[in-house]
């Protein structure tokens, strides 16, 4: 059986291709697929029965190998670590809640400082 790895799939048009092991394209319809919660994200390792159609190679029965790990998971920070940075995060978003309370918003610098502390905390936890 012939193996490569996806170099792409559209779950809303059901299609994708795969990049053989010899360079060429071969394409994935969703129905060559096992049924699974997650479509197959790019770099996953596959291997696949292929059929040649009008259009080309096809693949059918899609079997998969390995999946790549996410590089953001990879890269987490540990719980222990999460604990304190949210911790120190909610401080900061009660001193924001405080003067807001008082009527006045936070100073820009003050806001900036919030907002890319959340964006940044969002990213980690989110993974």
């Amino acid at each position: 059986m012939p193996t490569g790895k996806i170099r792409f799939f559209d779950e809303g048009r059901g299609f994708g291709f795969i990049t053989a092991d010899d360079g060429s394209d071969v394409f994935l319809h969703v129905t060559a697929l096992p049924q699974t919660e997650e479509p197959p994200r790019p770099g996953t390792k596959v291997e696949y029965d292929m059929a040649e159609t009008k259009r080309g190679p096809s693949a059918l029965r899609v079997r998969i190998l390995s999946v790549p790990q996410s590089v953001a998971k990879a890269h987490r920070k540990k719980p222990e670590v999460m604990v304190v940075l949210i911790e120190d995060l909610i401080k900061l978003l009660d001193e924001t809640s405080n003067t807001l309370r008082r009527g006045r918003y936070p100073d820009r610098r003050a806001a900036a400082t919030v907002a890319q502390l959340l964006r940044a905390v969002a990213g980690d936890i989110e993974g």
